[in-house]
C-alpha cells in the first residue's frame, strides 16, 4: 500500500512547476510506483493560457475548484470548465487550457503512466 499527503508532497521533487509560471502540479502516484496510471494535483493560475499536446498520454481531467476553459485546436471550440466538471483528452487533443480568475485545481489521471 502506499498512502501520500498533499501538502507534504507538495515541499518534495514531486511538486513540478511549469517554467513560464502558468501552473504547478504535484505528482502524487508516478511510473515507479506501479500502479498503471499516474495521478496529479494540478493548480491552473489565474489569468494564464498553456499549450498542451500529450502524443503518447490519455488524460482524465476532474476539476474540484475554480473556473476556466479547455480550447481544442483542432476544431477551435472552447469548452468552459467548471468545479465538478470532468474533461477526457481521449483523442490525444491538442488544446490550450486557460485559467479563470480565480483559476482552477484539478485532479488528473494519465495513462501510461508519467515517469
Amino acid at each position: 500500500m502506499i498512502v501520500r499527503n498533499l501538502e507534504e508532497a507538495r515541499k518534495t521533487e514531486r511538486l513540478v512547476t511549469a517554467e513560464n509560471g502558468n501552473w504547478d502540479s504535484t505528482r502524487l502516484v508516478l511510473a515507479n510506483d506501479n500502479a498503471g496510471f499516474s495521478f496529479h494535483i494540478t493548480r491552473i493560475f489565474p489569468g494564464t493560457e498553456t499549450h498542451i499536446h500529450y502524443k503518447n498520454h490519455y488524460e482524465a481531467v476532474f476539476c474540484y475548484e475554480g473556473e476556466g476553459e479547455v480550447e481544442t485546436l483542432a476544431d477551435g471550440k472552447i469548452w468552459p470548465i467548471k468545479a465538478g466538471d470532468i474533461y477526457l483528452l481521449d483523442q490525444h487533443d491538442e488544446h490550450l487550457l486557460r485559467g479563470k480568475e480565480k483559476g482552477m485545481t484539478v485532479a488528473c489521471v494519465f495513462t501510461p503512466p508519467i515517469t
